[in-house]
């Protein structure tokens, strides 16, 4: 089969779609592009902030203006990578609040002489605090495929943010604006089927960011009888999943990814299984980070589940533990009171005098030198050394490890336990691929979310950082 390519930028996957969609609106030239893609010209600049001011100008009617958001919008389509940063930088910095109409309002609300004055006020500072470029970014979202483009503005603004500080204020006008068109009660749920159009199927496999999609036969194995796949849409963007998961119906937890996704086993039959596994959840649009939908989607999936599977009866997940490689690497270099038992020590000594040269050195060096063994994982006797020590730290990172905030150190634990999961149970060498090994030494966690307590372990998380765990994994520290 033909392997699923993966997604390209934002510009090849952008301008095609626009251009199409905006072709047949007034304003739309192919010759009307930058000579400049750079930016690097000053004139070119200049003509730059000429379009800017003509958005905001206001002149004419409703056509007239989405000619011009529409001139804009392709203008910023056809900038290279050096000439977007600079297009948003200019947005950011010069179409911000205007500070003089800001202090004026502040003066008239602190002089109002009644109630009557105080709400004109008050409505004039609203409108004065608002940056003049989010009017501007409003236009965009009345034009065919203008949500998109502004959820890919923002994918773009986040990234040249990094090393551009000047640019988290738009960053953050984006974002409230997001958040606001893309709230929960806009969003319609949908299954996503073998039987679905291709150009979804195709999104499907390029935004797949868990487990890559390695061909068509994988993905329609991932889509088969005793799978299921739902992903949230937006209406202003019907064809474009925001955030899609992933579930097999399986009796019992599932343990190992690679087993879950082989897409040479037969297909169970759904109706007799009793548990649902939730093995992968994908944010499909970069520029929608921040604006919350996966635990929306889980309590929504487990709804549509229930209902279809009566004999479900636990709803759990298959996850990679991204950060515990890097943290447990950082424990050991500085011997942050990890210890062997006598009897692991032991063992491990054995494993290790089969490698030349012979291991010397305190606990840590004894793991970390065991650990930087090529193959270890598939070294029986060395695996067996090293299961119980990393299956410790592995517990210790999930349930101890904290961010000053108080929230689980690990981004994949504190989504689950943000929507009221629990830690259900470590899973020795999950994940053996070259990823999961990097991330996790192979290891994989359960998270289980028993509808009765979801609640419970919200509140305890959310409230005092109390991470619920089953007594297996607890008892593991």
């Amino acid at each position: 089969m033909a392997e699923i390519k993966t997604a390209p930028g934002f510009f090849d996957r952008t301008i095609q779609g626009l251009r199409g969609a905006w072709r047949g609106l007034a304003g739309w030239s192919d010759a009307s592009v930058p000579s400049d893609p750079d930016l690097s010209e000053r004139a070119e600049r200049v003509r730059l902030v000429e379009r800017m001011e003509a958005c905001l100008a206001a002149r004419g009617g409703e056509v007239s203006a989405r000619a011009r958001a529409v001139d804009l919008g392709r203008y910023y389509l056809a900038l290279s990578d050096k000439g977007r940063k600079r297009f948003l930088l200019r947005l950011a910095i010069q179409f911000g609040t205007d500070r003089k109409a800001v202090d004026a309002a502040v003066d008239r609300l602190s002089h109002a002489a009644d109630d009557d004055a105080r709400a004109a006020a008050e409505a004039e500072l609203r409108d004065a605090l608002e940056p003049s470029r989010v009017r501007l970014l409003r236009q965009f979202n009345a034009l065919p495929e203008g949500t998109k483009f502004l959820v890919d503005l923002r994918a773009d603004t986040m990234r040249f943010a990094r090393s551009e500080p000047a640019l988290l204020p738009l960053d953050a006008d984006l974002r409230r604006l997001l958040g606001n068109w893309f709230d929960i009660g806009f969003l319609e749920l949908r299954r996503i089927t073998w039987s679905s159009p291709a150009s979804l199927l195709e999104k499907l496999g390029r935004y797949e960011a868990v487990h890559v999609v390695r061909g068509w036969q994988d993905l329609k194995n991932r889509l088969d009888s005793d799978r299921r796949c739902f992903a949230f849409f937006h209406p202003r963007m019907p064809d474009e999943p925001l955030i899609f998961v992933e579930v097999a119906l399986v009796k019992g937890l599932a343990s190992n990814v690679g087993t879950l996704l082989d897409a040479q086993a037969p297909s169970d039959d759904p109706a007799s299984a009793d548990t649902a596994i939730f093995y992968s959840i994908s944010n499909a649009q970069r520029g929608l980070a921040g604006i919350s939908f996966g635990g929306f989607l889980i309590k929504r999936v487990v709804d549509q589940l229930s209902a279809e599977f009566p004999r479900l009866k636990t709803f759990a997940t298959l996850s990679p533990i991204p950060g515990l490689r890097e943290w447990a690497v950082k424990r050991l270099a500085e011997n942050g009171g990890f210890a062997l038992t006598t009897a692991e020590r032991k063992a491990l000594n054995k494993a290790l005098a089969r490698h030349e040269p012979p291991a010397k050195g305190d606990d840590a060096v004894l793991l970390k030198h065991a650990l930087a063994l090529p193959g270890w994982h598939q070294d029986a006797p060395l695996a067996v050394a090293v299961e119980a020590p990393l299956l410790r730290l592995a517990a210790t990172y999930l349930l101890k490890a904290k961010r000053k905030d108080g929230r689980a150190l690990d981004p994949v634990a504190h989504f689950h336990l943000s929507n009221g999961a629990r830690v259900e149970r470590l899973n020795w060498l999950g994940d053996t691929a070259k990823r999961g090994l990097d991330q996790s030494f192979g290891m994989m966690v359960n998270y289980a979310y028993r509808l009765p307590d979801i609640e419970a372990n919200l509140e305890a998380y959310t409230g005092e950082g109390k991470i619920a765990a089953a007594s297996a994994v607890a008892g593991l520290i």
